[in-house]
């Protein structure tokens, strides 16, 4: 039976993104772009936070460049568009899922919380992420719209797969595995935020594959220390 405290984190994504997105409409496109800017920003300030706990800049070099390239090969954000029904050009719907889904499920708290209320039952933790997560999916919502609703479901298959896998992940909560996986987190939500302001488009969705690398790559490093 799936842990409580992932169906209170999507059903948290989903209030909060339906309320961002009826909200939204009320709000002029002048001020949505405004919301757009400050998201970009925050963005960028949270991706730095996140790297500045990496553990090995190699690993988090390593698994950006081996993830890029199987995303790349694999061309995942266009088929993300795809899979949605959305056209190529519909960019804000691609950008709020990924923008969303990378903000939400990258994060060491969401290893942590996720792998203690597997392990023990504890879910105090993914309580409190459900929270930020419901609060931050009003602000993204009002600005990118239904793209950030579909991030619901991101939510519900990592934060469930490592709550039900947690016995045979626990030793993520290491905090050499948590700093090398935030790093990886940290410089994709650098790009979201550098392609949210418009100041590069960075295709970020072909990255994702690097959030499965990294844990790999730092269990190899381990062997060499």
């Amino acid at each position: 039976m799936l842990n409580i405290s992932v169906i209170v984190n999507t059903l948290a994504v989903i209030a909060g993104s339906l309320l961002g997105i009826f909200g939204g409409k009320l709000v002029k496109e002048s001020y949505r772009k405004v919301f757009f800017n400050v998201i970009g920003l925050l963005t960028i300030a949270l991706g730095i936070e996140m790297f500045l706990d990496t553990s090995s800049v190699l690993v988090v070099l390593g698994s950006l460049i081996i993830g890029g390239a199987i995303g790349q090969a694999l061309d995942i954000e266009e088929k993300i568009g795809k899979l949605t029904g959305k056209k190529s050009e519909d960019v804000n719907f691609v950008k709020g899922f990924i923008t969303a889904s990378v903000l939400f499920v990258a994060g060491p708290m969401t290893v942590i919380g996720s792998l203690k209320a597997g392990l023990s039952g504890e879910n105090e933790l993914i309580f409190i992420k459900s929270l930020m997560d419901g609060i931050s999916s009003i602000m993204l919502a009002a600005a990118m719209g239904r793209g950030v609703l579909l991030s619901a479901g991101s939510v519900y298959i990592v934060q469930g797969s490592l709550v039900s896998l947690a016995g045979l992940l626990s030793f993520l909560q290491s905090p050499v595995y948590l700093g090398d996986f935030s790093g990886v987190g940290g410089l994709m939500l650098l790009g979201l935020g550098l392609r949210l302001l418009e100041i590069k488009e960075i295709r970020v969705g072909n990255f994702l594959p690097a959030l499965i690398v990294s844990p790999v790559l730092t269990w190899i490093s381990t062997l060499f220390t």
